[in-house]
């Protein structure tokens, strides 16, 4: 299995979001970034299944040798299954795919992820039951729970968000070593704790650290939690 599964179980972990760098210079916001990631997230939209285009594999091809971090990436898309195979051979460690695609199209992206040494997660939207991800435990590494809307950057964190958190934190039970639990969507300073609180570990910063002037201070400040 990749490094994604290696990472550590004891502090809160930062999935950084490539979404919010620096798009006309990814290479640079990678190398001011990466002393401090735990890993780097690639949101990949088809304009179907979420609204607009993002990502595609020849991109993670070209930042693959600029970092050592694991590479995630959440394919927001109707078919993953036709993009798997080109993500993995392009340096993808994590795939995450989504619940919603229904049971045969997702297990069967799942297992694909899995047949080829990656790890695999499972994400679900805002207005997903949690229960949803319970056909699926048995084959993830990962559990993605949405606090925006899908695919629309810059929103606030929902009302609901860290209700879903916990319950989906109390129906993995003893998988909880197991199966890591992510937030993503919403991530500010102030949701963080709160997140956190809730069961979350590991968070998707975006503007959160692109932004910040002091990084050393911010990634201690989340470790800290």
């Amino acid at each position: 299995m990749s490094g994604w599964t290696d990472l550590p179980r004891t502090r809160l972990l930062a999935d950084v979001s490539l979404w919010s760098a620096d798009l006309a210079n990814l290479a640079a916001s990678i190398a001011r970034i990466n002393p401090f990631a735990d890993s780097f997230h690639l949101d990949v939209a088809d304009a179907h299944f979420a609204p607009g285009l993002l990502f595609f594999p020849d991109l993670v091809r070209a930042l693959r040798p600029l970092t050592g971090r694991p590479l995630h990436v959440h394919l927001m898309a109707e078919r993953p299954t036709d993009l798997i195979a080109e993500f993995i051979a392009s340096g993808a460690d994590a795939i995450t795919v989504h619940a919603e695609l229904g049971e045969c199209e997702a297990a069967a992206a799942i297992r694909e992820i899995r047949r080829a040494g990656r790890s695999a997660g499972l994400a679900l939207r805002l207005d997903t039951p949690v229960e949803a991800c319970e056909p699926y435990l048995d084959g993830i590494d990962s559990l993605l729970l949405l606090g925006t809307a899908l695919g629309v950057k810059g929103q606030d964190l929902a009302p609901e968000a860290c209700a879903r958190l916990a319950g989906a934190a109390s129906l993995l039970g003893e998988q909880r070593g197991r199966i890591r639990l992510i937030a993503d969507g919403g991530i500010r300073s102030h949701s963080v704790p709160l997140l956190r609180r809730a069961g979350a570990d590991c968070i998707v910063p975006g503007s959160l650290v692109f932004q910040s002037h002091n990084l050393a201070e911010t990634f201690a400040w989340l470790r800290s939690l």
